[in-house]
């Protein structure tokens, strides 16, 4: 399940990209899901572990993705950790959704904002206050006190 939790948590990884430059592993990039969120977020085709051809900046190292796809990635390699996902813009919700969906564990993600998260149905966790909430209306609801 995805659990959120809002707000400064001590053991989250803020800067999200130092610490992905920093710790990725070549088969993080060569994986067929991580393509495809290369792919959709950054719109970028893996050419190697070290190198994406994207279309608007060309060839370029897999430390130049963007924030959020690098997040992501540390999502799903590294799932026992907390990581800032305010660095991701809203096209990466889904993309967390997944993630939850595809992963047999829990996820815990901080949030500084109310991420949009779609009009389908989820289940998310608000550690904050250990409320379940099932779709935009209920997290907006359950989140809007948390964030001021």
């Amino acid at each position: 399940m995805l659990k959120i939790i809002y707000g400064d948590v001590p053991e989250a990884i803020y800067n999200t990209s130092v610490y992905f430059n920093n710790t990725y592993l070549d088969k993080w990039i060569t994986d067929d899901f991580a393509k495809k969120i290369i792919k959709k977020i950054d719109k970028a085709e893996v050419l190697s572990p070290q190198a994406v051809d994207s279309k608007a900046l060309g060839v370029i190292p897999v430390t130049k993705l963007s924030g959020g796809t690098k997040t992501l990635l540390l999502i799903l390699n590294e799932p026992e950790k907390i990581f800032n996902a305010s660095t991701c813009g809203d096209n990466c919700a889904p993309y967390i959704l997944k993630i939850a969906d595809l992963l047999n564990q829990d996820i815990t993600i901080n949030l500084h904002h109310i991420m949009d998260f779609g009009d389908k149905k989820f289940t998310i966790e608000i550690l904050n206050t250990h409320t379940i909430v099932h779709d935009m209306k209920e997290l907006v609801l359950n989140s809007v006190d948390l964030i001021r």
